[in-house]
């Protein structure tokens, strides 16, 4: 209990801090819990006007500060309260998702008429003083000049760590960069180790920016392996967790364990056995819920790295007969999907599934990955955010941004598939997953468990626990877009200086400094090594580079002469025939060998099968031979020789040995020295070596080894100065060619104004968007119908998860004519990509055109899924839901496109209306 002097000393401190902030103590007022510290020092940075970039841990609270600039923005200039004072402010999220959560979050303090949302799906109140938006809505504005950003004083920039994503990363600087200097920054990140980097550059891109990095969890986080059916903690305590000190219980276990596997697979591969070991068999997914169940862990996220594993798991716990849910619970799950999916036909229900996933949900268990229709993932996260469902198998896409919190997540593998290949999770990552353990208010402290298998080292999952190493690395860099957008807003030169000013370049450029540095360390210590080479006979740097060029005329005659050995040594082998006796010159097969098959006729070296006289049987290479094989006698080899047969071999290389020829031959050598000194070239420099002043020197030996040294260092030293000059200015360079190839295709004038069909291009916000604007320049997509346009175009935005050998088909007729021609140009400009050293833009990808074309012609889902061009068996819903979004918002942007044809406009938007229907009208509308 304090005493009241000290609750005296506290009120007066309250009483400074209300008046010297007084916006933050009326909205923390609101609050209903107290600020954190790190929070109260970023919202009265905030409130003094600094812009502010705050880094914490997932479920720290980061997103208070973000509502905090909310409360700036509609409380109003200080000194005025009428609405004409109020100014805006902008809440921007790397996904859909977490735009509609924020939405919602915001409108619940604010009320509907003081928030709107902007993504691509919806525009709801895009007029009010806050709007939360998808961060590409952000940057479209900025190009475009709109007067939505009249009055803008506050953007949140929500999960900004999301700028190193190799796809969409460079939007954030892009928004970063264009903001106007009147703006706000306020940015909100995950823990990363190179913060002060970050601030430093967002300090000369925006100006003050306060830093405020906590690595404080509200909620402490517990760390625990599964070994079979045993629970062991990771750490023994927080003292051995700072040292990345496995629990030395859980090493033992681990380690006897592996033990026993070993000498059980050593037992079973007994004589005759063939039976192989006991192989690892971890803990049953049912088992793992189960247990979390009885130990009161529950509600857990399960994270499996495999969408289909997800379902399986969902179905496993079905089968064991799981059950986690009360009668209440249960009709309340049923009551909240049902008013969720009223607008989802009902046999498109029953093609996706509902009956199953609906049964998983009433048990308290659902799965949650990209797959599945976006209607089923919202209603899995409500379901768990209010506690009803409590596991959840998920990929690892649940980690990004959306709150859904849990008392405790288990990650069942440390190796993920990343679209090209099977890689380790990294410290972010694993941070990024296990952060959602834990929920404040709620739980007094987090579990994370992962589970064992023999491929898991407790010190690697130690390591992952414990560092803190995870640097933000940019991912900008300029697209054609870009470039007309920043040429026809600022000119090309300023487009340039802004590129140069991007984080990407900030980070090169740090590099450099570093780079920089060694190679002036490397030049003193070069002239260093030159005084101590210098000869007082004469130049010894001549000398020394007449004792080079020879070293080098030795070398060049050596791979002259291997080159001509070795063509003689296949040449021989070619022409062996069966029963030749030759002689293997060198190795452990030499000595005499009978040819059993001279392998000729093939592709690549020949290699001969031979049976040497120690009745070693197998193929020789040219590698074997220094000098051409010889033909010593021929003997008999029997017709029909098996040389797998012991007795076989025994009798041919006894006959082999009968010849009487002798095993190792006469030693040839001197040919290679004898023909090297007859090299006129090499010659003459010897002469001229010998002939130096230096060649006389006593200390000759000792000079020559500082002037190698010197050499060796030059080398590394230009290395160096070649990777300063690849770095700085890289950016820059890449426009350059970016605005050299759009002035030859017309999209920029030469004198740098932006053409007619720049404006169009500039309107084009796609990965592929000068290869769409090439199209809509060749009216490829002209007299298309709704359907048929739907098809052609989702070749250029469609990119299917794994690469599949063989073409997708294609609906004859139109569609194949306008998507042969779409690859036609595509080929164009690839290779001029490729001419300019530019990274070439993908190859369009066939395998989306019949599910979308079927479905715009009205087509059953059913029947829809099916005709995917996937490699596991049909198409997943949410696969088909997110494509076909991609496939309207491109349709949008084509029926607004100036450089379109008023018919293919019109057609455009029939193709929209005619896609959004059935679970696409929902997701239009959700």
């Amino acid at each position: 209990m304090s005493s009241p002097a000290e609750r005296y000393a506290a009120a007066r401190r309250r009483a400074a801090q209300a008046s010297a902030f007084p916006a933050l103590d009326e909205f923390s007022l609101d609050l209903g819990f107290d600020l954190d510290d790190f929070q109260r020092e970023a919202c009265e940075a905030l409130e003094r006007g600094s812009g502010v970039l705050v880094c914490a841990p997932t479920g720290a609270g980061k997103t208070v500060v973000g509502e905090f600039a909310v409360h700036l923005a509609l409380r109003g200039r200080p000194g005025g309260d009428a609405p004409a004072t109020r100014r805006k402010c902008f809440y921007t999220t790397p996904i859909k998702a977490l735009s509609n959560q924020k939405y919602h979050d915001l409108v619940d303090r604010y009320g509907a008429e003081q928030v709107g949302l902007l993504t691509g799906d919806n525009a709801i109140n895009g007029d009010a003083p806050v709007v939360v938006m998808t961060t590409e809505v952000l940057r479209n504005m900025l190009y475009a000049g709109s007067a939505t950003l009249e009055g803008l004083a506050y953007v949140v920039m929500d999960e900004v760590h999301y700028l190193a994503d190799r796809f969409r990363g460079g939007v954030w600087e892009e928004v970063i960069i264009h903001l106007p200097e009147s703006v706000t920054l306020v940015s909100l990140s995950a823990t990363v180790s190179n913060a002060e980097e970050f601030a430093d550059w967002l300090v000369t891109v925006r100006g003050e920016t306060a830093v405020v990095v906590s690595e404080h969890r509200p909620v402490p986080l517990w760390q625990h392996m599964l070994v079979g059916k045993r629970m062991f903690d990771l750490f023994h305590d927080a003292d051995a967790a700072r040292k990345h000190d496995v629990h030395p219980e859980l090493l033992r276990y681990t380690r006897d364990t592996m033990r026993r596997l070993e000498l059980g697979e050593g037992r079973s591969a007994g004589p005759g056995g063939g039976r192989r070991g006991p192989r690892w068999r971890g803990p049953m997914r049912p088992d793992i819920v189960d247990r979390l169940d009885r130990e009161g862990l529950l509600p857990a996220i399960l994270f499996i790295f495999s969408r289909a594993g997800c379902d399986a798991a969902v179905q496993q716990c079905l089968a064991a007969g799981l059950r986690l849910t009360s009668p209440d619970e249960r009709a309340e799950i049923r009551r909240v999907v049902e008013s969720r999916v009223t607008a989802i036909p009902g046999e498109d229900l029953s093609v996706l599934g509902y009956w199953e996933w609906l049964d998983g949900l009433e048990r308290g268990l659902a799965a949650h990955h990209a797959g599945m229709l976006p209607a089923f993932k919202e209603v899995v996260e409500e379901l768990f955010v209010r506690g009803l469902v409590k596991a959840v198998f998920a990929t690892e896409t649940l980690a990004l941004g959306i709150n859904m919190p849990a008392r405790c997540v288990v990650l069942e593998r440390l190796v993920k598939f990343n679209g090209e290949a099977h890689v380790d999770l990294t410290p972010g990552e694993y941070t990024q997953l296990t952060g959602r353990a834990g929920r404040r208010g709620i739980d007094v402290e987090g579990h994370a468990v992962v589970v064992w298998s023999p491929e898991t080292d407790p010190r690697h999952v130690a390591g992952l626990a414990s560092t803190r190493t995870y640097p933000l690395r940019s991912s900008f860099r300029p697209s054609y877009n870009m470039a007309v957008n920043l040429v026809g807003s600022v000119g090309a030169a300023p487009a340039r200086e802004l590129l140069e000013s991007s984080f990407a370049q900030f980070q090169a450029d740090r590099s450099v400094v570093g780079l920089a540095r060694q190679v002036q360390r490397n030049t003193e210590t070069i002239e260093a090594y030159g005084a101590e080479a210098a000869c007082h006979d004469g130049d010894f740097d001549e000398y020394f580079a007449l004792r080079m060029a020879i070293a080098d005329r030795e070398r060049a005659i050596a791979r002259q002469g291997q080159t001509q050995r070795k063509a003689a040594a296949v040449a021989s082998l070619e022409r062996l025939r069966v029963g030749d006796v030759i002689r293997v010159p060198s190795g452990r097969r030499a000595g005499l060998a009978v040819v059993l098959d001279p392998a000729t006729g093939g592709f690549g070296e020949p290699r001969p099968l031979v049976l040497t006289q120690d009745r070693w049987a197998g193929r020789v290479t040219p590698g074997d031979f220094t000098t051409p094989a010889e033909v010593l006698t021929r003997i008999r080899v029997p017709k029909h020789f098996n040389h797998r047969s012991p007795a076989a071999r025994r009798d041919l290389a006894a006959a082999v040995s009968g010849t009487g020829l002798d095993r190792h031959g006469g030693r040839r050598g001197g040919r290679s020295r004898q023909a090297a000194g007859e090299d006129h070239r090499l010659s003459q420099l010897r002469v001229e070596l010998r002939a130096h002043p230096c060649h006389a020197c006593p200390d000759r030996e000792e000079h020559a080894r500082w002037a190698e040294r010197r050499r060796r260092l030059e080398r590394d030293t230009e290395e160096l100065r070649e990777r300063v000059s690849g770095r700085t200015g890289s950016l820059a360079r890449t426009f350059d060619r970016i605005v050299a190839l759009l002035t030859a295709r017309g999209y920029l004038a030469a004198d740098g104004e932006v053409t007619d069909a720049g404006r169009m291009l500039a309107r084009i916000w796609t990965e592929a968007d000068l290869l769409v604007a090439e199209c809509l320049r060749r009216r490829v997509w002209d007299g298309l119908s709704p359907a048929e346009l739907a098809a052609a175009v989702s070749v250029v935005v469609f990119e299917a998860r794994r690469d599949v050998d063989e073409r997708a088909s294609l609906p004859r007729g139109a569609v194949a004519d306008a998507v042969d021609e779409t690859l036609k140009l595509w080929g164009d400009i690839e290779a001029d990509e490729a001419a300019r050293g530019l990274a070439v833009t993908r190859e369009p990808d066939l395998g989306f055109a019949w599910p979308i074309y079927r479905w715009a012609r009205g087509e059953a889902l059913a029947k829809v899924l099916a005709s995917g061009h996937q490699i596991d068996g049909e198409m997943p819903a949410g696969d088909f839901v997110r494509w076909a979004r991609q496939v309207v918002d491109l349709l949008g942007q084509v029926a607004d496109s100036g450089g379109a044809s008023a018919e293919l406009r019109g057609t455009a938007r029939q193709a929209i209306a005619a896609v959004n229907r059935g679970v696409l009208a929902y997701h239009a509308s959700a």
